[in-house]
Parts: C-alpha cells; structure tokens; sequence
C-alpha cells in the first residue's frame, strides 16, 4: 500500500469517480468518507485518525453491509443485495489484504498453544490474542469460526 492515508485515497477515488460519471462507485466513497469524517469529529480538533482507526471504521461499514445482505436473504428480498455487494467491494478496496483462511488457522492454533487453552471456555482468550495478531486483516466472525473448530466447541 502506499503512504497516503485511506482518507487521502477515499478523496482520490471520489475525483475519479466524478470525473468518469460512476454513480454507484461515487454515492459508496461519499459514504465512506462521512463515516471516517464522523469518527475524526470525535476526536480532539487537530488530531487525525490513525490507520488503525480508519481501517476499523471501513471494517464497520462492511460490516453493516453483510447484515444487511443478510436480513435482504432472510427477508426474502435478494434482490436488493447486488448494490451492497457492490458496496462492499469498494470498500474493501482501502482495506488491507485479509489473510488466507488457512493462514488464519496456523495463527489461531499457535494463540491455542499459547494461551493454553483446553476447551471452549477458552474461547475469549484466544479470539483476543489472534485478534491482536491479525487487527484489520480478518473478520471476527472467521476468528471466531476458526478458534470453534479449533476448540471443539
């Protein structure tokens, strides 16, 4: 990745997109960028979001994105589900590469090791450390998935 902050970028695609005409590309940044711009007011004036706070900002709004997909499927509605998809493909293009499953399984069973964990008790403790480990390049409901099987729960 390159040094401009994902706001600079996110302000970069939006240009992009207005000069090419790609509405739905366009209507997602300005999305994006309300949302970063909401989390930077909340900080003290002349302070600026770290990485870390802009990458779990877009983290969120994928999230919300998947729910909605989600109550659209179970609402019999999926049709309404392309333009989140698509939303969320933008979106993911300022978020780090999200690691391999597999990759992902070799850094939760070493947290395992670890941690010591024994069983599914342990769970929150593991999810932690590999949460730790993998900030902004995995989804906590992978983790969670994975540390499960991992435990046996």
């Amino acid at each position: 990745m390159s040094d401009a902050t994902i706001t600079e970028r996110i302000q970069t695609e939006m240009v992009r997109a207005m000069k090419e005409k790609d509405a739905e590309t366009l209507s997602t940044v300005r999305m994006l960028k309300a949302a970063l711009m909401e989390a930077k007011t909340a900080k003290p004036k002349e302070v600026a979001l770290t990485r870390e706070e802009e990458i779990e900002v877009l983290q969120r709004y994928v999230k919300k994105r998947r729910e909605t997909i989600e109550i659209n499927t179970k609402a019999g509605r999926a049709d309404l589900n392309a333009s989140e998809e698509r939303e969320i493909a933008v979106t993911q293009r300022f978020l780090p590469a999200m690691l391999s499953e597999a990759r992902l399984a070799e850094i939760v069973q070493a947290a395992v090791a670890s941690t010591g964990a024994a069983g599914p008790r342990d769970m929150g403790k593991v999810i932690g450390a590999v949460m730790a480990q993998v900030k902004g390049q995995a989804e906590g409901g992978t983790v969670s998935k994975l540390v499960k099987q991992a435990l046996g729960g």
